[in-house]
């Protein structure tokens, strides 16, 4: 099995199946803009129109984890994890009803990790 480009913590897997049981399916974006583009955003599966440039990472939790094309640019070289801090981060985000906000930590892959990535897909999937 290939190395993971998004994890989650455990406290992060709570609000997200607190989430789904209140939203349903889920996926998340990260767009990289400023401001709250810097967070990781929420949205109810069909709540937000993926670009035919975002990729996605892989999946957290059954929800598809995508990332704007050019900020992927800058981060395909690390490993990010999902977490959640208090306080809002998003405002479109569907945890900031929660007062809660999701976080993205990162670090850099080994080079041995950089060998056995999994793969990226481009754009919206059915």
């Amino acid at each position: 099995m290939g190395s993971k480009r998004i994890l989650v913590t455990e406290k992060a897997i709570g609000i997200i199946n607190q989430l789904k049981a209140e939203h349903g399916e889920l996926f998340f974006h990260q767009s990289g803009g400023c401001c709250e583009g810097s967070y990781p955003h929420c949205f109810e599966k069909g709540g937000f129109l993926i670009g035919s440039n975002d990729v996605c990472l892989g999946e957290i939790e059954g929800c598809k984890f995508y990332m704007a094309g050019d900020q992927f640019e800058y981060w395909k070289h690390t490993q990010l994890t999902l977490d959640v801090m208090e306080g809002r981060a998003a405002g479109f985000s569907l945890e900031s009803t929660l007062d809660v906000g999701f976080i993205i930590h990162s670090r850099l892959f080994t080079e041995e990790e950089l060998k056995t990535l999994e793969p990226v897909n481009s754009g919206p999937e059915e």
